[in-house]
């Protein structure tokens, strides 16, 4: 071949690789702005805040840190290591809720330990006691508090919260929130208001099931209504609304316990997790807790027509046979429904919980036990309706007085638009 006739092909080679080039450094440059754009959009969680505040507020004091897993800053870093780092910060002590520091024990009881990297004792907030005791907040200036809750009532994370409140008024130190989405939104309220003859480590504070605030909100109403009189303070996020579950705040989901595992999961838990105690499976041991409800007993095409039927807005069924490897029914064969959220805006998770309860309670008396429900319920006038069999309609218009009060309570509190 001549170099005449080689040298076209040559700056055909040449061109097609600078433009190779050009396309290659656009793409990287518009992924560039495009991560720009992502990071920018994303919610600041309290620990960002704290973070971009330099530590100020905690200059000075010895630290415990009521945390778990799911307290990382915006680069996935562990809020533990962060504060054990910060300058003129003393973090001295870890406390930890149920599931432990890591979020992967489903058991009764979580014992003390050692955090491997910093080498601080973790005194578990789930074991003997529920609240942290005299010797181990002597020697602290604060509390700091940061773990994702669920944003429902009965998910422990409350009465943690509430009792380290309360811990940090009986011995004079500051209560810090270090604050985070509510992953429903904080608009979302449903169910009946908890009977204050209710209260307990699964009901903190009388309120519906879904209460629609963030753990700051939440501490401020608990601090001023229980007047338990805490040196408060909660830092504030930044770039979250009202109106943003958690999969709209560009943050990554890190599971609050084992079995909520996904964001859709904690949508169908509130009203789904109330009928475990009557008898049901709940998914607990399958690939997807909560979105499953069965039983051994239950025929799956019966309840499948009964629910449908029924008509409940923003959720669908179908008919399915599972066996779940632990929990209610473990290693039994069950049949039941598998559920699935279609519509955010129109579905309400307690009210489709009812309906589940009314319909077992209507073709299975002899195995569903409405009453065993009142524990999550919190309301014995709601499992009174139930089991005298009143419409689910009913029922909730039976509790629409006490939710317009908790209403004009919770407004005093909320720090989001």
């Amino acid at each position: 071949m001549s170099n005449n006739e080689s040298r076209p092909r040559m700056f055909l080679q040449c061109f097609k690789l600078i433009m190779f080039a050009v396309a290659a450094v656009c793409a990287l440059a518009s992924v560039e702005l495009s991560r720009a754009g992502e990071d920018s959009a994303k919610t600041k969680t309290g620990i960002d805040v704290l973070e971009e505040q330099n530590f100020a507020p905690l200059k000075g004091l010895r630290v415990g840190l009521i945390t778990n897993q799911t307290g990382v800053d915006s680069k996935g870093r562990r809020t533990i290591d962060v504060l054990a780092a910060a300058d003129g910060v003393r973090l001295v002590a870890l406390f930890s809720p149920e599931h432990g520091i890591v979020g992967n024990l489903d058991q009764d009881v979580v014992d003390n330990a050692k955090d491997a990297a910093t080498g601080l004792p973790i005194y578990s907030l789930y074991g003997a006691s529920r609240r942290p005791r005299d010797q181990e907040v002597e020697g602290l200036d604060a509390f700091v508090f940061d773990i994702q809750d669920a944003g429902v009532r009965f998910y422990t994370y409350t009465s943690t919260l509430g009792y380290g409140i309360e811990a940090a008024a009986k011995h004079h130190i500051p209560f810090f929130v270090l604050d985070r989405p509510n992953p429903l939104g904080g608009e979302r309220i449903e169910g009946p208001v908890l009977d204050r003859d209710k209260i307990a480590f699964v009901a903190y504070f009388p309120m519906p099931i879904v209460y629609g605030m963030t753990l700051g909100e939440l501490a401020q109403m608990f601090n001023a209504e229980n007047k338990i009189g805490a040196d408060l303070r909660v830092v504030k996020m930044k770039d979250w609304k009202r109106n943003e579950a958690y999969d709209d705040t560009g943050l990554r989901w890190i599971p609050p316990s084992p079995n909520l595992r996904t964001v859709a999961e904690v949508f169908p838990y509130p009203g789904i997790e109330i009928l475990q105690a009557g008898g049901v499976s709940v998914g607990r041991g399958t690939d997807t807790p909560f979105e499953l409800v069965g039983a051994p007993w239950i025929r799956a095409d019966q309840l499948l027509a009964e629910l449908t039927a029924r008509k409940i807005p923003g959720i669908e069924f179908r008919a399915a046979k599972f066996t779940p490897t632990s929990d209610a029914y473990g290693g039994v064969a069950c049949e039941g429904v598998r559920l699935r959220v279609t519509d955010r805006s129109t579905f309400d998770s307690v009210r489709s919980g009812l309906e589940f309860a009314e319909a077992l309670h209507k073709l299975y008396p002899d195995h569903f036990q409405v009453a065993k429900m009142i524990v999550l319920v919190g309301s014995q006038s709601t499992i009174d309706r139930l089991e005298r069999g009143d419409r689910v309609d009913g029922v909730i218009a039976g509790w629409s007085d006490d939710v317009a009060k908790f209403r004009d309570t919770r407004a005093k509190y909320l720090l989001y638009e």
